[in-house]
């Protein structure tokens, strides 16, 4: 076996058995069933398999507009000849609550609600029994009933998008079910891309502040090391984030009913996937080569870090403009974020849930991040010959571009 295989094996063994590393694979799995789990405990308790519990709402119809309707699913209305008279159920906990319909209603549509409760705002469901109570009875003296329930659901929008060449339904139809995979999927992107890195900067920072560099290229050649160590950790990161598709496929089945609106109609498409390891690959490269120049330059695990926070601004940046690629998804600024190597993994998969972004994009974007990667393996090659071995203080630029021009 080869020293580069030696290196390689050491440190995705080493990884994978990390306290940390362990903890973060099994987390974002949990984290899910906790979620999903959570949900089915609240829906249950929300709908439970028991009688649902009549709410009695009193009113008092100075208008004479009630013609006789009065239960809306699970509410009963309660007629009051008075004010008073509703009040003093109220007060005597015969009704939750009672509505005062005034004389001049039809003009005004204003109806006084009374409650014992304190509340920020009318809870949804009274709201929602109200307003139907009141188009049932406006309406009923001379409109059908099935004239009613289209009056309280006058439109079941359905938006169908066309494919532009063909006129036919496209394949992708977008929408929240669309975009939600791909936005989690980014944040899960990330996070692996600067897990694996991120151990990668640590431990380049701690062999070489303990002097055991030293030792290591006394064997093996710089070029071996720094293969070894961004194949190994690579290896740990497409590892995890394997374990991680596996999970949302399995916890995206056990789904309950009411997330299936939602989860219902996400697909978890080879494409797709392919897509995003490629992008886990290209990423986690490109990342782990410059964070492996940070430390080899800088002088201290901190210092490392203070530098290879850039890199990991820049890598989030396109989070922070979610609203606007998600509206703007073909502007040139998405088009830029796309082809620019260092914001191109997540800007890319978030387009891809909002949008047809068109095949060239892609395949100029992973060009420029893999020309990227090579001309940034040269450079850190280089970096990492010259001041691997450097200790004591981090050099200023000027240094490190002198250094560079003499090697």
């Amino acid at each position: 076996m080869n020293k580069t295989a030696l290196i390689f094996k050491h440190e995705f063994t080493t990884l994978i058995r990390r306290t940390g590393f362990i903890i973060m694979t099994v987390a974002i799995p949990l984290i899910g069933l906790i979620l999903i789990l959570g949900g089915q405990i609240f829906s249950g308790n929300q709908g439970g398999g028991g009688p649902v519990e009549q709410v009695k709402i009193g009113y008092v119809d100075q208008a004479s507009l009630i013609t006789g309707h009065q239960q809306e699913g699970n509410f009963d209305f309660v007629a009051f000849d008075s004010a008073e008279a509703a009040n003093q159920a109220l007060i005597g906990k015969t009704v939750s609550e009672y509505i005062v319909i005034p004389p001049d209603y039809i003009n005004t549509g204003a109806l006084a609600r009374f409650t014992t409760e304190r509340q920020l705002e009318v809870p949804g469901d009274r709201l929602y029994a109200i307003q139907n109570f009141m188009l049932d009875n406006l309406l009923s003296p001379t409109v059908g009933a099935a004239v009613i329930d289209r009056v309280k659901a006058p439109a079941n929008l359905s938006s169908i998008i066309l494919d532009p060449v063909t006129g036919l339904p496209a394949e992708n139809q977008g929408g929240v079910a669309a975009f939600l995979l791909p936005y989690l999927f980014s944040i899960l992107l990330v996070m692996s891309i600067f897990t694996s890195s991120g151990y990668l900067l640590q431990g380049l920072a701690e062999e070489k502040e303990n002097r055991i560099m030293e030792v290591l290229l006394s064997s093996v050649s710089a070029r071996q090391l720094i293969t070894g160590k961004v194949l190994g950790l690579g290896a740990a990161g497409l590892a995890q984030m394997a374990i991680w598709l596996f999970s949302a496929r399995f916890l995206a089945n056990l789904a309950s009913a009411n997330f299936s609106a939602i989860l219902g109609s996400i697909e978890l498409s080879a494409s797709f996937v392919i897509l995003g390891l490629a992008y886990f690959i290209l990423g986690y490269l490109l990342f782990a080569i410059l964070l492996a120049a940070i430390g080899s330059i800088a002088s201290s695990m901190r210092e490392s870090q203070q530098l290879a926070a850039i890199f990991s601004v820049l890598a989030v940046s396109p989070l922070w403009g979610l609203v606007f690629i998600i509206e703007n998804p073909q502007h040139p600024v998405s088009v830029f974020l796309t082809i620019f190597p260092f914001t191109a993994p997540i800007t890319t998969m978030i387009r891809v849930g909002t949008a047809e972004v068109p095949f060239w994009q892609i395949g100029l974007s992973m060009m420029v991040m893999a020309v990227s990667i090579f001309g940034f393996l040269l450079l850190s090659a280089k970096v990492f010959r010259t001041f691997l071995l450097m200790t004591g203080k981090t050099p200023k630029i000027g240094e490190i571009l002198r250094m560079l021009k003499e090697a």
